[in-house]
């Protein structure tokens, strides 16, 4: 005891060479948390202004310095006074400690040595708050500055944020997007050999990563049928419905002996043995014919010994040509010759080589909402089975814009392949060099268990209790006061903490240029391309065209003349069975529909629908 006071810093206070930086003394201090009281005088009063909430300070504790955070300051009298002294209370929370070490500042999160009462506390230096923040091994990053200093960088490891995983949380209008343009940017600089997957359900991160980037939209999006898993395929033609056991039953089947039809008769002087046609499944990524399948559902439809199975097959016929039809569905179903092209898909998708653009920002809000989960499904498991099959040699990283939408919290909801996918690549991604970024609004509605796998989170303000309370339980106890900002800060702000930081830092992102902010194209009203009214205004008649994905009339049959030459080889492979010839004679026979009177709603004749077309022709076959 007696060395202990001998050496207590107190007694050296008025020798200090700290002495004009004192806040105050230690009044009260537990393992986590302690409280300083402070005295000013009538000339003292700018004190006062020294702290706020959200500042660091240090306490000195012999040779070292004790890092605490201010999260509550009181004034116990309850009164403030102009003229005479106050008395203020600030309660702290103890973050790390700093050592001198030879010249150098060293921080560690730990604390060795605890504060004892009457122990000063001191505004932080400059060189302290650099040491705490200060990122060390390989590919570190600067992202802004520290909102206490500005001249302070804010940095963060690129390799930490990409093994483990990271999401971006806040509410809307806070600069998230702008905060995931910086960050990819950077990361992408010094990881020359990352390729980055973007899911854009907004059409706003073309403007952020112009020629870095390599655009997919819906005019150029190529993503076969045959790629879709058999589940994802199913989310496509029951547009996003429940399923019907029995056409998924006839569907697995039917799929895999299309695909080893395909096989076959792409190398007939083969000849495949019947184990090697047997590890061919609905699954497997070969390509094959939409007619060859059509053709398999009509020939078990005229086999006698499976009349109870007419019905479903009827059904799942009907749904798959109606897939076909819609013009939405093109990015499927447009391609006029099937092969086998999946090497050339996937160097498109996931740049290989880069060609100076290692970004691929898919452009999702022209995919119809029901078919979105697939897509998303289909993108997320190929960047992790390519990561698996390449040993690792691939690094991806997969950013999830709007996250909740593909993984909700609520097990109902969502496309479970999609939820699975993702899910994967949370849990397992880290092994083969395959990175998560989550971008939400809304982090309670978001899988915890994906929230969970993100060991570096961004959050930046969010006004919602729950979204809150899911990011203070994402926290450690011993920084848990710095969630008590998150309804206050400002746009463009952050707390970031996690594996990718230090200690948690509350920052401020670098402002990015005018020209280099993520935005909608809806923003750029100079952009439109199509035709305009007298007064300047886009054509409505363009526009109602655009809503119904098609510039060119459509026939009797539901099909543009487009549409229907595209499918024209599958049509010419039906005419055995009769019914492409059928298709031909309802578009010549089938009346143009009458105009509506006065007053009348106008109806389409019910022989129009491609629905009654498939039941008809059914009909006649039977």
């Amino acid at each position: 005891m007696q060395e202990v006071k001998t050496d207590h810093p107190f007694k050296e206070q008025r020798s200090h060479p700290d002495t004009a930086r004192i806040l105050g003394h230690i009044v009260d201090c537990n393992g986590s948390r302690a409280t300083i009281a402070s005295t000013t005088g009538s000339r003292d009063q700018a004190l006062a202004a020294e702290l706020s909430v959200g500042k660091l300070i240090t306490i000195k504790v012999g040779k070292s310095r004790i890092v605490a955070l201010v999260y509550s300051m009181q004034c116990p009298s309850e009164l403030w006074s102009e003229t005479s002294g106050n008395t203020m209370h600030f309660q702290v929370e103890l973050v790390g400690e700093i050592r001198d070490d030879e010249g150098d500042v060293v921080f560690s999160a730990g604390i060795s040595d605890y504060p004892r009462l009457g122990d000063p506390a001191h505004n932080i230096r400059a060189e302290d708050l650099d040491a705490i923040y200060s990122v060390t091994g390989v590919n570190p990053i600067k992202i802004g500055h520290l909102s206490q200093n500005a001249d302070i960088a804010a940095s963060i490891s690129a390799d930490a944020l990409l093994n483990r995983h990271f999401a971006i949380v806040g509410t809307t209008g806070v600069g998230k997007s702008t905060a995931v343009s910086l960050i990819v940017n950077r990361v992408v600089e010094a990881c020359p050999d990352l390729r980055v997957l973007i899911l854009d359900p907004h059409n706003e991160f073309a403007a952020a990563f112009k020629e870095k980037a390599h655009l997919i939209d819906t005019e150029h999006l190529d993503l076969p049928f045959w790629l879709f898993r058999l589940e994802e395929f199913a989310e496509v033609i029951f547009r996003g419905r429940q399923t019907v056991v029995e056409e998924i039953d006839a569907l697995r089947e039917l799929i895999a002996e299309a695909k080893r039809d395909f096989r076959g008769a792409s190398d007939s002087a083969r000849v495949y043995r019947r184990a090697d046609q047997s590890v061919i499944t609905s699954d497997t990524p070969i390509p094959y014919r939409m007619a060859d399948l059509l053709a398999l559902i009509d020939e078990r439809i005229g086999q006698l010994d499976r009349r109870e199975e007419k019905p479903f097959l009827r059904s799942l016929k009907v749904r798959i040509q109606s897939a076909i039809n819609d013009p939405r569905f093109r990015f499927m179903f447009s391609s006029n010759t099937i092969m086998d092209n999946i090497s050339d898909i996937l160097r498109d998708i996931f740049r290989i080589p880069g060609d100076g653009r290692p970004i691929t920002s898919f452009q999702l809000s022209g995919i119809p909402s029901e078919v979105v989960n697939a897509v998303a499904s289909v993108l997320c498991r190929l960047a992790f089975e390519i990561a698996l099959w390449s040993n690792g040699a691939m690094r991806i990283l997969v950013l999830c814009e709007e996250a909740h939408r593909y993984v909700p919290a609520d097990k109902e909801l969502g496309f479970y392949p999609t939820r699975q996918a993702v899910a994967r690549i949370a849990k397992e991604g880290r092994k083969y060099g395959v990175g998560l970024g989550v971008v939400t609004q809304r982090p309670g509605e978001l899988d915890p268990t994906i929230l969970s796998q993100c060991s570096t989170v961004f959050a930046m303000r969010l006004a919602n209790d729950h979204d809150q309370e899911i990011i203070r339980s994402a926290i450690s106890n011993s920084s848990s006061s710095t969630t008590s900002f998150l309804s206050s800060i400002g746009n463009g702000e952050a707390i970031a903490f996690g594996e990718a930081v230090p200690v948690p830092m509350r920052m401020c992102f670098e402002r990015l240029r005018r020209h280099d902010l993520p935005r909608t194209s809806s923003n750029n009203r100079k952009k439109f391309r199509g035709s305009r009214s007298s007064d300047g205004l886009p054509d409505i008649d363009f526009i109602v065209q655009q809503m119904r994905h098609t510039e060119m009339p459509m026939s009797t049959t539901g099909m543009s003349p487009e549409m229907k030459a595209s499918l024209q080889p599958e049509l010419d492979s039906l005419r055995p069975f009769g019914l492409a010839d059928e298709m031909d004679d309802e578009e010549q026979t089938l009346p143009p529909s009458m105009p509506a009177e006065a007053g009348e709603k106008a109806e389409r004749p019910r022989t129009n629908s491609v629905r009654d077309f498939t039941f008809r022709s059914l009909k006649r076959r039977d």
